[in-house]
């Protein structure tokens, strides 16, 4: 057992029932650790389980069977508010709590205790200092007044980001997770965005990250590590280099695909010949 791994799951199971009273099976004896120092990827299609895997990260659930640890603690058997302290979330869910009127800069002083509510008794002008240092690390600096509905998706996802680093100790978060924090961008708010996630990692290289995503092009540079999920299962799982490849890519996805590195970005495609085979894929 490591005991100092910032994730640890064992033999994870997830069952649930669908609105038909179905069973369904999200994740299926899933075994994952994420180390101080590793930046994941969580590739997979929709219904792959990667939403159910992050919640399980964030301690927002507990598994139906098996074993989740998050920062030492089993989850079941912590404080969740103290466990949220301690971690940085990007999300959709979150951008739907916070409230629209907030500036950029209040949208990241809720990250210092976790909540969407600025808990202005608790604020300390040492936290503005944090808040004005994330928001310069993520290029958001222009955004600290502006309201957060009136900025645009690439930069309300920058913002949540800032938010996510500021976290509660001096030293920001000790876990940061992001859920598609890429989709919906067009192609500049994309890039800004993958650029602020390097610049954020090589600024905190011992923070643990796992990032969601259904596109390899959404893939910051800094990430070291994979994980391939298809159908609640891990496809594959370990180093970038030796994971994303076509041929685990392609049994993830569940089409042939050539994966291509370049500049440290990568890339999948499917092949001209294989176009066929996307009839009644998606």
């Amino acid at each position: 057992m490591d005991d100092h791994a910032a994730l640890r799951l064992r033999d994870v199971v997830v069952r649930r029932h669908g609105h038909d009273g179905a069973p369904l099976l999200l994740l299926d004896r899933v075994d994952w650790t994420v180390r101080a120092g590793e930046q994941w990827v969580v590739l997979g299609p929709n219904g792959a389980g990667k939403s159910t895997l992050l919640r399980l990260a964030a301690g927002g659930m507990q598994p139906s069977s098996g074993s989740v640890h998050v920062l030492g603690a089993r989850v079941g058997r912590v404080d969740l508010r103290d466990l949220r302290e301690r971690i940085g979330i990007v999300d959709a869910a979150t951008a739907r709590a916070l409230r629209p009127s907030l500036t950029g800069h209040e949208v990241a002083l809720t990250g210092i205790f976790g909540s969407v509510a600025l808990q202005r008794r608790r604020l300390r002008p040492v936290h503005d200092e944090r808040v004005r240092r994330a928001l310069r690390l993520v290029g958001a600096e222009s955004l600290a007044d502006r309201r957060f509905e009136d900025a645009s998706q690439g930069e309300r996802q920058r913002l949540l980001l800032a938010r996510a680093l500021v976290g509660r100790g001096g030293d920001g978060p000790e876990l940061l997770l992001l859920d598609e924090p890429a989709a919906g961008l067009d192609l500049p708010s994309r890039e800004r965005l993958v650029g602020a996630l390097a610049v954020s990692a090589a600024a905190r290289p011992d923070l643990p990250t796992v990032t969601v995503t259904h596109h390899l092009e959404e893939i910051p540079p800094t990430t070291t590590h994979a994980l391939l999920l298809r159908a609640g299962r891990v496809v594959d799982a370990g180093p970038v280099a030796a994971t994303l490849r076509s041929d685990p890519v392609g049994a993830c996805f569940g089409l042939p695909v050539d994966v291509a590195r370049t500049s440290g970005r990568w890339r999948a495609q499917v092949s001209v010949d294989a176009w066929h085979l996307l009839d009644g894929a998606g």
